[in-house]
């Protein structure tokens, strides 16, 4: 049975600090088109800001905590913080990250550890927590961010444990997809391509962006945008009967 959304509706978007990122994007496009924002990320001065920002830009409701994503008691903190601030959390977006640009045999010690913690691990602690509430309100979105680099062994700027840590995500997804569905719960993934942010090893020249377009059937890298639709069009009330897909917002690049 479909469960309709909530008129007042929340969604948790981890990762969305940095002014120039797939989240804070994300964030917006999201308050703008009505949903009361939490947020999760490192700092929780820092997310506090942010939500303020998007409170006082969109006039919806906002709240921001701190929480480092692989540690699961710090997130279901967060979370339970959050939905004790702000209506009822109908969506997760999960977009916290790091990069790892590391050649596979110059790799040190803890390295691996540290890449599937957060990107993979820290995914499965903040989709856990919130996942409870989903299914007992019968209810909700999941979208959590890969990348082409789970479905082309790298290529990009980071490489093997951020390829296996975001092909985990896919793998999380669809499971999750699985398992919640008959609760009324969707999981996508989205995989990006090249995007014009700072995880790719800081701001990008032009020159760099052009070479990396090159490989592009659009001809042109990438931008927080272009992800933040995506997700967007996956929250929506009417996208309920997608589950289990990864949508490549990558420019033809897989496809090439």
């Amino acid at each position: 049975m479909t469960v309709a959304f909530p008129a007042a509706r929340t969604a948790i978007v981890t990762g969305a600090v940095s002014p120039r990122g797939i989240g804070r994007a994300t964030a917006r496009r999201l308050a703008a088109a009505g949903w009361d924002i939490g947020i999760i990320d490192l700092d929780d001065d820092a997310s506090a800001e942010a939500a303020s920002e998007l409170a006082a830009s969109f006039g919806v409701r906002a709240a921001g905590v701190g929480a480092d994503v692989s540690d699961e008691a710090e997130v279901r903190g967060a979370v339970d913080e959050l939905e004790s601030a702000l209506p009822q959390i109908v969506a997760l977006v999960n977009i916290a990250g790091i990069s790892s640009p590391t050649p596979y045999l110059e790799l040190q010690p803890g390295e691996w550890d540290r890449v599937i913690a957060v990107n993979l691990t820290g995914v499965h602690h903040v989709s856990r927590r919130v996942a409870e509430s989903l299914a007992a309100s019968g209810v909700g979105r999941i979208v959590s961010i890969s990348s082409v680099s789970a479905q082309r062994g790298g290529g990009t700027y980071s490489k093997t444990p951020y390829s296996v840590a975001k092909a985990g995500v896919i793998g999380l997804t669809r499971a999750l997809a699985r398992e919640l569905g008959p609760l009324g719960v969707t999981a996508n993934a989205i995989a990006p391509g090249p995007i014009d942010t700072d995880i790719m090893g800081g701001t990008l020249t032009e020159e760099r962006k052009a070479e990396m377009a090159a490989d592009l059937l659009v001809g042109r890298i990438g931008t927080v945008d272009d992800v933040a639709v995506a997700v967007e069009f996956l929250l929506r009330e009417d996208t309920g009967f997608i589950t289990g897909h990864t949508l490549d917002v990558n420019g033809g690049l897989y496809m090439n």
